[in-house]
């Protein structure tokens, strides 16, 4: 089978890494790739925005499946385009990825098929978003509609910090993003995120991960696209696991296709463990990332036919198969994330790495032979292990061999996990 990968970050370097390992797989390109991914596909220089390019490119190479890796290119219609050429495509259709385009389209389809979630309200100008926070008061969350690549989210802790979240979105911190501003109820429990694939009519649940949203040890300090993340979430037992499939992903599934959105992919459920038991912070319907890497590293199964599967409506057919070893992964950023940081900065090397343990690049860039830092998050370095604690400890051995003088990582990824095995 011939693959073309779209995306460039740290969850397309997993997926390649994976689907490379795929005995039916003849031959992986990605567009446009990083160094990483170098190692496992043929990158090609083609703009995934410009959809008849990649369809042509497609129909050029005769390629018989296309991954989509990021969110952008599902909300912008890829799949759709994909699909009316006849090429198969892992991801929904816009429609359907308005479950991570729209914050509000999905409160509303909660709110519509009785799925757990905190109470909201959707506002488009911000006088009266404020006064709704004044009359609800503090904790509170503030989110901006749209795509924000996992930064349009304020947990507001105190009225002043809501207030001032509700002037950023409006003001046009998050560009078109912002336009409208979704405000619900803080919900108080333990976040777990809970992966599971659709073909528009069967369910394949795949593992459970948690992510560390937060820049700073200690879950402090602004939110980010994600610091590190672990997998399997002690708290997604098995009763919980079984709830949330019940209670939020069945519900979805039906309700998407009731509407005439039938969802293909993956829906990655953001979660709030509560006293009630699973609620639904968010949808992405994509891969997470920093958990594709922890989940790659977990999967014993081919994952190619999986994602083959969901995009061809035989998902009932196929199965999934997972390592007991916890994996875990720390992202290295640079230095500022994730506010304003250099670019370009010289990675000097990277650790030789055995079973068990890759570092995956995220932000990276080859310049005149050189690997260098491009983006906000650069590499994951990632390892499992017999405990959390075992895979923790890999993971940092990796971090420590890294040569980048601009890098930075929080120290103390999967402490929750860690601390419950020390109980």
């Amino acid at each position: 089978m011939k693959v073309l990968l779209i995306g460039s970050g740290g969850r397309e370097h997993a997926l390649a890494w994976k689907i490379a390992q795929s005995p039916l797989l003849t031959k992986l390109y990605a567009a446009p790739g990083n160094p990483g991914i170098a190692e496992e596909a043929e990158l090609v220089s083609l703009d995934t925005d410009d959809h008849a390019a990649v369809i042509a490119f497609c129909k050029d190479k005769g390629i018989d499946f296309v991954v989509v890796g990021p969110e952008a290119p599902l909300v912008a219609g890829i799949a759709d385009r994909l699909r009316e050429a006849g090429i198969a495509v892992f991801g929904p259709s816009a429609a359907a990825a308005q479950l991570e385009g729209s914050k509000g389209f999905t409160k509303d389809v909660c709110a519509r098929f009785n799925i757990p979630t905190g109470a909201y309200q959707r506002f488009n100008n911000a006088p009266k978003a404020k006064a709704y926070v004044r009359q609800q008061g503090a904790p509170i969350v503030i989110k901006a509609d749209g795509l924000a690549a996992g930064k349009g989210v304020t947990v507001a802790m105190t009225l002043d910090e809501a207030l001032s979240a509700i002037d950023d979105c409006f003001e046009g911190a998050f560009g078109a993003a912002g336009a409208e501003v979704v405000v619900e109820a803080y919900l108080d429990g333990e976040e777990a995120s809970f992966f599971c694939l659709s073909d528009g009519k069967s369910l394949l649940a795949l593992a459970t991960a948690q992510d560390h949203k937060r820049v700073g040890d200690g879950d402090t300090g602004p939110n980010t696209g994600g610091m590190g993340a672990y997998s399997p979430a002690p708290v997604m037992t098995p009763e919980m696991v079984e709830r949330t499939m019940k209670e939020i992903i069945e519900p979805t599934m039906r309700g998407m296709a009731e509407m005439g959105h039938p969802f293909q992919g993956v829906f990655f459920a953001g979660l709030m463990i509560t006293a009630k038991g699973p609620e639904l912070i968010e949808y992405n319907v994509r891969f997470g990332d920093p958990e594709c890497q922890v989940l790659m590293m977990r999967l014993k199964s081919d994952l190619l036919p999986i994602l083959y599967a969901s995009a061809t409506g035989t998902l009932d057919q196929v199965t999934a198969e997972w390592s007991e070893d916890p994996a875990l992964t720390v992202v290295l950023a640079s230095k500022g994330y994730p506010g304003t940081y250099d670019k370009a900065t010289p990675i000097a090397s990277l650790p030789e790495v055995g079973d068990g343990a890759k570092v995956f690049h995220a932000g990276t860039a080859l310049k005149d032979g050189q690997l260098v830092a491009t983006g906000g998050r650069v590499l994951n370095a990632t390892a499992t292990g017999s405990t959390v604690a075992d895979a923790q400890a890999g993971a940092y051995r990796l971090v420590d061999a890294v040569e980048w003088e601009n890098g930075f990582c929080r120290r103390d990824i999967g402490w929750q996990a860690i601390a419950r095995e020390q109980q």
